[in-house]
């Protein structure tokens, strides 16, 4: 099955290791946050029910616990190749996926880096179409390789569009 989302004769590019850790970041303070209201507002208005607070409060730990380890495979799953007429891109553990852009389809190439990614020194880099549904993002990139592919698929992408 690994065949079906391995182009031919290239090597992935995997995403910067910062990347695992700002996931398991966010990650985690969503599920505090998603636990934290009701166990709140159960020590407030039922003092009595304290134990299924804490019970709450248990439940986010085993889950955050649980995702901290899942999110090393799907962050692993995340690559890219650059081939000579397509970027390929592949993520998902469960559901897995494989785009493939061709260069002369393109027609913005984006970077992007949130305050929490430039605290982990990351960037993404989100490839426009003309058709919504292929566009492609790549998240979890070093600044450095993210500026570098954006010039190669800008550059890439002019060149092949000249041949329309």
């Amino acid at each position: 099955m690994d065949e079906l989302f391995a182009p031919p004769a290239y090597e992935w590019r995997r995403l910067a290791p910062g990347f695992l850790w700002l996931r398991r970041l966010t990650d985690a303070i969503g599920w505090l946050v998603l636990f934290t209201i009701p166990a709140v507002l159960l020590l407030i208005f039922f003092r009595e029910l304290w134990w299924l607070s804490a019970l709450l409060w248990l439940a986010a730990v085993v889950i955050i616990a649980l995702r901290y380890h899942f999110l090393r495979r799907s962050c692993r799953s995340w690559g890219y190749v650059e081939r000579e007429d397509d970027l390929y891109i592949t993520h998902g553990v469960w559901f897995r996926s494989l785009t493939a852009v061709p260069y002369g389809r393109m027609q913005l190439v984006e970077v992007e880096s949130g305050p929490l990614e430039r605290l982990f020194k990351l960037a993404s880099v989100t490839l426009k179409t003309a058709s919504p549904g292929t566009d492609a993002r790549i998240p979890g990139l070093d600044p450095v390789e993210a500026a570098r592919l954006r010039d190669q698929l800008t550059e890439l992408g002019e060149a092949h569009a000249s041949g329309l």
